[in-house]
């Protein structure tokens, strides 16, 4: 039921200071809301927390691979109490690429904030006989790394290239903001999608067009890096092939860290607080008459919020950017949940989590053969995605996502020596792995197969620092459903409509946030969560006219 908007300013909660939080608030911010953001940890950023070192380190705990910096160029250009945004979502200068090409990061509004650059090649992708592919985004280059690779595989790739243009302009530039909150606004586009062939699974698609094992891991790798198995996310998600092509690959000097820093200033500027070591114990729920709700059915109404400790805080609506499962299961009261019941929250397939080393180590002089961004992928693709997601175990052998931004931006080390960190997918704590006993086995075979393979000659008698988080992080100090690592999984039933939604079913006034919601896990689409959840709150609160002529209905 809409709400009128009466003089008093509404006031909004929101749970956590991820970037889904940030960029949450700065909407509400501009829409007329005061708002405050409840962090638990001593700093903003939740999973895109960076940490510094005594010994003069700074490592990026979480994301490090910006894209579509125009999506942040927007909450930067927003200001206080303007309503709803008028501007376009995709201005031509951004369809095109224009700025991009032209070694351009960000807009005239993010760079009174932070400095974006642009990343080449995206990814270098090291496979397990030493070769390796540059993926860059630009066609010319990659049709010369096929034609090397797989020159059989020419043809496939520009078939490849023009489909996934087709689920991309369809996928990301059409449907991307849409909330699927009911099942009509789904059946409309099942059509399209299967006419684009987009349901099947990703590894499934690209191996249509690559006969080489490589190029299809090149192709189909990086839904990994926002928590989905290749072999079970539907092949919608080639269009992130596209997203990169179009947009690039970007890093904030400072690390992402600067990035969410900038995001906080800017909420701050606009009159949102934050409130570090504020930790969220339940969200206080009662039916329309301010009762204590006895029961699912009826109405229920988030009344604000009960800290660790017993402080209590009233609100006219409460975001949670925290973890979905965990939202519900921890913070809501049983008796007020009827849609998001304990069992379909834990009926969820979960992401898997990660192993992260981070580590610092001398510049001994040798050059790296490294990039910013390094794949290194292990002897085996499909079984070892089957052991992590499936089984559940943890391999003979491994894959990792080596970052290393010193190679990039020096002041992230003392002189003299580089910072890195490097990922590895594992099982979530639904494995029962001890990772206690496991973890310190798992990081000493990570940086013995470092320094064996030459990523890193000499890597044990040169490092300097060592530290690493297990999937225990996850779920101690992240507060996260078994340890995962990025929200449910991005399965074909676990998309659009039936991901979990961003208003929320059971209690009104009520919204969430972030990875485990619509449309998913990944920087850029946190950022359209936050887009999606503004919407969904202006509407609720009286403002649709000014959504409704702002956003066309591009279904």
């Amino acid at each position: 039921m809409p709400h009128s908007l009466p003089s008093r300013r509404k006031q909004a909660l929101i749970i956590g200071s991820g970037f889904g939080g940030l960029s949450l608030g700065i909407r509400l911010q501009s829409l007329g809301f005061d708002t405050t953001i409840l962090e638990k940890l001593d700093g903003p950023g939740g999973r895109a927390y960076q940490k510094r070192t005594p010994d003069g380190y700074v490592f990026d705990m979480g994301p490090t691979v910006i894209t579509v910096p125009h999506f942040i160029e927007e909450l930067f250009a927003l200001e206080r109490d303007q309503g709803w945004p008028g501007q376009p979502d995709y201005p031509e200068h951004v369809l095109t690429g224009e700025r991009v090409r032209a070694g351009e990061s960000g807009g005239p509004r993010t760079r009174d904030y932070v400095q974006l650059v642009p990343i080449l090649p995206f990814y270098r992708i090291s496979f397990d006989d030493g070769t390796f592919f540059d993926y860059d985004g630009d066609p010319d280059s990659t049709r010369r790394q096929i034609a090397e690779l797989a020159p059989g595989d020419l043809a496939g790739y520009e078939r490849f290239h023009a489909d996934a243009e087709a689920i991309f302009r369809r996928g990301f530039l059409e449907l991307g903001y849409t909330h699927f909150g009911d099942v009509s606004t789904m059946l409309r586009v099942v059509p399209d999608l299967l006419k684009l062939d987009a349901v099947r699974t990703l590894f499934s698609f690209t191996s249509k067009y690559f006969r080489s094992p490589k190029l299809r891991q090149v192709f189909s790798f990086e839904t990994l890096l926002i928590g989905g198995n290749p072999l079970s996310v539907p092949a919608i998600y080639a269009m992130i092939h596209f997203v990169e092509k179009t947009w690039g690959v970007h890093y904030a000097l400072g690390g992402t860290g600067a990035l969410v820093r900038a995001l906080g200033r800017k909420f701050e500027e606009l009159g949102g607080r934050i409130e570090y070591g504020a930790e969220v114990e339940q969200i206080l729920v009662t039916d329309e008459w301010g009762r204590p709700v006895r029961s699912p059915f009826g109405q229920r109404v988030a009344r604000g919020v009960r800290l660790r400790g017993g402080e209590e805080r009233p609100a006219d609506l409460v975001v949670s950017n925290g973890d979905w499962a965990n939202t519900y299961l921890k913070r809501v009261p049983p008796q007020a949940r009827l849609v998001n019941s304990d069992l379909r929250v834990k009926a969820a397939r979960q992401s898997m989590s990660l192993l992260v080393i981070y580590f610092g180590f001398r510049d001994d002089g040798r050059p790296l053969n490294l990039r910013h961004h390094n794949i290194i992928l292990g002897p085996r693709y499909e079984a070892l995605l089957r052991e992590i997601f499936g089984q559940k175990v943890l391999g003979t052998d491994f894959s990792q996502y080596l970052h290393v931004p010193t190679l990039t931006d020096p002041s992230l080390a003392p002189p003299g020596h580089h910072a890195a960190y490097t990922l590895i997918p594992v099982p979530h704590n639904g494995s029962g792995i001890d990772w206690e006993v496991e973890g310190p086995k798992l990081v000493e075979r990570v940086l013995a197969l470092l320094e064996e393979r030459g990523h890193i000659p000499g890597l044990r008698a040169r490092l300097a620092h060592l530290e690493y988080i297990t999937p225990d992080h996850f779920e101690g100090t992240l507060d996260s459903y078994l340890g995962n690592a990025f929200g449910p999984e991005p399965t074909l039933i676990q998309s659009a409509y039936f991901r979990p939604h961003n208003r929320s079913e059971d209690v009104q006034n009520l919204y969430l946030v972030g990875a485990g919601v619509q449309p998913g896990a990944g920087t850029p689409s946190v950022m359209m969560s936050a887009k999606m959840t503004a919407r969904l709150i202006a509407q609720d609160f009286g403002l649709q006219e000014a959504v409704r002529g702002a956003e066309p209905d591009r279904r």
